[in-house]
């Protein structure tokens, strides 16, 4: 297993920060706050396509579930953990949506740009299809998780500062509404119905999504950078380096431990699953950020660090699986 393509990949990826980060410094794109436009456009617009797309052509029969378990039920208890620990700590000063959006920035990984190249350099073609079955679910199930509990605080903190007056039923209303009609979730129950339903895909169609979810890689990462330069990561150092190490320790050894004692893999299944949960954190915990308007400094540092760091953890996890057998 070689590294060297991982590491290549690695550096890429902060060479393309970089030059967001110069974007930004020199105001390439004016002072009007472009960098919030361009995580609008990828809200909105490309991240949409790419999760449609995605959703509607996975082949569920063919899912090694019990894998894929063993990658998903410690992510998402500590994805929950993480924000029910927030979420109960949480003062009234602070943002409704901080739990939510660090939850994701310690918990989303970057399995596509990031983790594809690493799957297929470490595992080949053995591994590279448990490892794709994450990269299906994996915004799937965070994504549409997080969304309909931060919407819920945040109608718990508009229904607080409307006083008694305030419907129950109109905010739960109000809640499902903004959880479904939303540039993560409806793509993806859209996408899912699609499958159900196992409706042909018009080639147009299909290559109209294919060229919109393309841009979503190589406009977040710039975003990263052009978020870096505006925002600046002074007093999200403490948080980045937590975050940090709950997404590159914390999340991996809870897969190690469940994949290995709790669901039985060992070998190649167990290597790809830990492996994935080791990623660095991925450019959707930013436009989450972004989109709630929340700790952005934060998400972008954590972003930027956590991809550093990797370059030691990654060779790390592998001695550890290396000794595990």
């Amino acid at each position: 297993m070689s590294l060297a393509p991982v590491l290549l990949k690695l550096l890429a990826i902060l060479c393309v920060i970089a030059l967001g980060y110069v974007v930004g410094r020199l105001r390439w794109l004016g002072d009007n706050d472009p960098a919030r436009t361009l995580g609008n456009a990828a809200f909105f617009i490309f991240v949409p396509a790419l999760l449609f797309r995605t959703t509607a052509r996975i082949d569920f029969s063919v899912m090694p579930w019990a894998t894929l378990s063993a990658f998903f039920v410690p992510v998402v208890v500590i994805t929950l953990g993480v924000y029910g620990v927030l979420r109960w700590r949480r003062s009234p000063e602070q943002a409704a949506a901080e739990p939510c959006v660090r939850a994701i920035t310690g918990c989303f990984g970057n399995t596509v740009q990031l983790g594809i190249p690493m799957a297929a350099a470490m595992f080949g073609e053995a591994g590279l299809p448990v490892h794709v079955g994450i990269v299906s679910l994996h915004a799937l199930t965070l994504l549409t998780m997080l969304t309909a509990l931060v919407e819920i605080d945040l109608a718990r903190d508009r229904a607080r500062q409307g006083g008694s007056g305030t419907h129950v039923g109109h905010m739960l209303l109000t809640t499902a509404r903004n959880t479904i009609i939303h540039p993560v979730v409806l793509p993806i129950l859209a996408g899912l119905a699609w499958n159900g339903l196992a409706l042909p895909m018009p080639a147009l169609v299909d290559e109209t999504l294919l060229q919109l979810g393309q841009a979503v890689v190589p406009l977040c990462l710039v975003l990263i950078g052009m978020s870096l330069a505006y925002h600046g990561m002074q007093g999200a150092w403490r948080g980045a380096l937590m975050l940090s190490a709950v997404k590159l320790l914390l999340l991996p050894l809870a897969v190690l431990v469940a994949g290995r004692w709790g669901f039985g893999l060992t070998g190649l299944p167990l290597a790809v699953v830990v492996m994935a949960a080791a990623l660095p954190v991925g450019n959707n915990a930013l436009i989450f950020a972004q989109r709630y308007r929340t700790l952005e400094a934060e998400s972008t540092a954590t972003v930027v660090v956590s991809t550093f760091i990797f370059a030691v953890t990654a060779p790390l996890w592998l001695w550890v699986l290396s000794r595990i057998g």
